[in-house]
């Protein structure tokens, strides 16, 4: 079953992010970087008013989060 991507902000990404276990390691400008032990990316999320679609499913690809975890949390 397909799920329809909730847009959100970088703040609300970050938090949700957070829930499933990634911390803010550090943050430069604009850009919060990630990360979580075990994991071999470093996401870095934006501080935009509006995440794009493209972006926001690079993210959750990264952080292999599905679409329908991210709208639940």
């Amino acid at each position: 079953m397909s799920y329809k991507l909730k847009l959100c902000s970088g703040d609300a990404a970050i938090k949700k992010l957070q829930q499933k276990g990634w911390k803010v390691s550090r943050q430069k400008g604009p850009h919060v970087m990630l990360t979580k032990e075990g994991y071999l990316y470093t996401i870095a999320v934006p501080l935009h008013k509006e995440l794009g679609i493209g972006l926001l499913k690079k993210i959750l690809q990264q952080a292999q989060i599905s679409t329908a975890e991210f709208n639940a949390l």
